[in-house]
């Protein structure tokens, strides 16, 4: 019997899941801040875990692409979301915040 196939249905189906459960983050989610965080986070995992399944399915012969797939991903998805976080928070655009505040503005408060 061959594993294979079942572990890359199970990969996909988990990475497409993942991805689900973000996109009803980005619905729910109070403030825009905290929609980006579950589009990045989940976005990413679930983008990895497909990538995983395509490389499984595929028996190893797009494992190669999919590595470079997934260190591409890796690699600009979180310098994306931090850039687009703090242009929103110097364009004024302030988060819902809790009982600790917003240490970003208390920073920048500080070293005017």
């Amino acid at each position: 019997m061959n594993i294979l196939p079942w572990l890359a249905s199970l990969l996909v189906l988990g990475g497409a899941l993942i991805s689900l459960l973000g996109a009803i983050g980005v619905l729910r989610l109070p403030d825009s801040y905290s929609r980006m965080h579950a589009a990045s986070k989940a976005g990413v995992l679930g983008t990895v875990l497909v990538l995983a399944g395509t490389a499984a399915a595929s028996r190893g012969q797009m494992a190669g692409e999919a590595l470079l797939g997934l260190l591409v991903l890796l690699a600009s998805a979180p310098l994306a979301t931090h850039a687009i976080s703090r242009a929103a928070h110097r364009a004024r655009i302030r988060p819902q915040v809790g009982p600790l505040g917003d240490a970003l503005e208390r920073e920048r408060r500080k070293h005017d």
